[in-house]
């Protein structure tokens, strides 16, 4: 009985002409070998799978073919080429560096590089997985990396680039080996299903490439358990499907048709369907994500061309596309992504599923258009009425809190405080009302330009009673002003106004009806003019029956300076040791210090 061999190895290349999908490497390194550019060390990195270490053989083999072709191909019957397929070449070593990544291992291969080749030009070494060398290994191999022996090349193959050190990247050549698309996979098992005489579909080939995800290693193992699977040597849509355990596509168009219907019975009764067929959840919600992303990308030719689908499914996409709307697609797929976060932590998985496929369900009635009813004679329009929505529509509305809107009652506009006793402005009349709306925007300045639109109403107000002579001026004693000042006082107590009550609780003195208060500084004063000032002037006015109340804040200056802040170490060393003086005899002896 013959032995039989994987597709992988039967058919692997053995030409640089018949690597797949990897051109941009293939040309350069034919153009390479033909103008004897070569470096000295190459490092082929990429996924699994996508031929590195097939190009690394077929470069090895080509520069010591004894009759190079014209096209930078080995001839394939010289010694040379016939030593590496019979695997007997002593020119070309291969290293795996999996199992071989310790100080000793490099050594070894050291020792081998100071040979010479006993037939042919060159010597190449070969070390596949290169990243699993230890950093002690990597440092072992940079000088004979950087400076090998003009007879001595080196290739190193990698799926993670990343964790070579940059001392190693930066003596060598690199190529980076692409994902292979999957037109190219389908088209390479088609030539190899008609060399072993099997009947494909080229749907069963489509799916089989799309599934291996860039990889021909994969497809190809997939292509041999397909045919050992089939009894008559043939590959057929159905049974790939069934074989590889994937989802028919027209589960999630059907599904679709469903949700776009609002038709969540059939819906939960097709996903039992699917459950039945040893499904798991977390893998259908992911295909089902899936499919709503291509039916977005089908809205638009620039990213149709994106999706890896034969033209027939991506007329498929299309058409159903033109059924739905963007917003209900990428709410679909918040869903499902929500869903597949919280998919292990679900005591009841098939419920969890359930319950997003039901919020999927209503998700037309969330976004479809009511529509309007005719407008009446005389141009006003009735509205339109509000079509119901189901309780599980209403938990995939995104809940949004509603603004405050700030709208001021009816009230007289107290007169703005002027800065000079000259100038004093007078109180608006009772029956002059200032009725205001104020929506807020969400940014942090809404309220302070609500309250300057308020302030230039209060400030034309205050011109046009002026402008009358319309001023009460009723004069009043410091114990009046004090007894109404702490009224005001307590009122902002007890109302939980505690910054406008620590303001108010200082020494305040009265000269010739203006008030003054005594701030420690620039930001008192202005905190006091923002947030009270204006409230508290005419609060005054109106309980005292006088206009021509102001307040002035002082700086104290003086006494400002002679108060000094303790902020840094030294300033508390300094002021406990002037309070305690056996502070300085004890930091002396024992030699310490305030800084720590």
């Amino acid at each position: 009985m013959e032995n039989f061999i994987v597709s992988a190895r039967k058919y692997r290349p053995t030409l640089f002409d018949s690597v797949v999908g990897q051109s941009h490497i293939t040309t350069t390194l034919k153009n390479a070998i033909k103008s004897n550019h070569l470096a000295q060390a190459f490092l082929f990195c990429g996924p699994r799978g996508v031929g590195k270490t097939t190009c690394a053989r077929i470069l090895a083999k080509t520069i010591n073919c004894q009759d190079l072709g014209a096209d930078g191909e080995a001839c394939g019957k010289c010694s040379s080429c016939h030593s590496f397929q019979e695997n007997t070449s002593l020119t070309i070593h291969e290293l795996d560096a999996a199992s071989n990544n310790s100080v000793e291992d490099i050594r070894n291969l050291i020792d081998q590089v100071r040979y010479p080749p006993q037939n042919g030009k060159y010597k190449i070494y070969i070390i596949d997985e290169v990243h699993m060398l230890s950093a002690a290994a990597f440092n072992a191999f940079l000088k004979t990396l950087e400076e090998p022996p003009s007879y001595a090349i080196f290739i190193l193959a990698t799926t993670e680039k990343h964790k070579i050190l940059p001392t190693i990247l930066s003596r060598c050549q690199i190529f980076d080996f692409n994902r292979i698309q999957w037109k190219d996979m389908a088209s390479h098992l088609s030539s190899i299903a008609e060399k072993e005489g099997i009947t494909a579909e080229p749907a069963a080939l489509e799916l089989i490439s799309i599934k291996a995800d860039g990889g021909l290693r994969d497809a190809l193992s997939m292509f041999d358990l397909n045919v050992t699977f089939s009894t008559d040597n043939s590959l057929r849509h159905a049974d790939v499907l069934e074989n590889l355990h994937i989802l028919d596509s027209d589960y999630y168009f059907q599904l679709t048709d469903f949700f776009v219907n609002q038709n969540h019975t059939d819906a939960l009764v097709l996903l039992d369907e699917i459950m039945r067929k040893g499904f798991d959840g977390q893998q259908f919600i992911a295909g089902l994500s899936e499919h709503f992303r291509n039916l977005l990308f089908a809205k638009d030719p620039k990213t149709l061309a994106l999706m890896e689908l034969s033209e027939e499914n991506r007329a498929k996409f299309q058409a159903q596309s033109a059924k739905t709307s963007a917003s209900f697609l990428l709410s679909a797929m918040n869903l499902c992504s929500q869903c597949e976060i919280h998919y292990k932590a679900a005591k009841n998985a098939r419920l969890h599923v359930e319950l997003t496929l039901l919020k999927i369900n209503y998700l037309p009635s969330v976004y479809q258009p009511t529509a309007s009813q005719p407008a009446v004679e005389g141009g006003a329009g009735k509205k339109s009425e509000t079509k119901p929505i189901a309780a599980a529509a209403v938990l995939t509305a995104p809940i949004t809190p509603a603004e405050p809107t700030i709208q001021a009652v009816p009230t007289e506009v107290p007169p703005v405080a002027s800065t000079s006793v000259h100038e004093a402005p007078v109180q608006a009349a009772p029956d002059q009302m200032v009725a205001a709306e104020l929506t807020p925007r969400p940014s942090n300045h809404g309220l302070r330009s609500a309250k300057k639109v308020v302030n230039t109403v209060q400030a034309e107000h205050a011109a046009e009673v002026n402008a009358l002579g319309n001023v009460r001026n009723e004069p009043f004693t410091f114990e009046e002003l004090n007894f109404v000042w702490t009224q005001i006082a307590q009122g902002f107590k007890q109302g939980n106004f505690i910054n406008k009550y620590v303001m108010m609780n200082r020494e305040i003195s009265l000269i010739d009806s203006i008030i003054h208060i005594k701030v420690e500084g620039e930001v008192q004063m202005q905190q006091f003019n923002d947030s009270l000032k204006l409230e508290l002037v005419g609060t005054l006015r109106e309980k005292l029956k006088n206009d021509t109340i102001d307040i002035s804040l002082d700086l104290m200056a003086g006494e400002v300076s002679e108060k000094k802040m303790i902020y840094t170490q030294s300033d508390k060393y300094d002021f406990l040791s002037k309070k305690h003086p056996i502070l300085v005899e004890m930091k002396q002896r024992m030699g310490l210090d305030y800084e720590f």
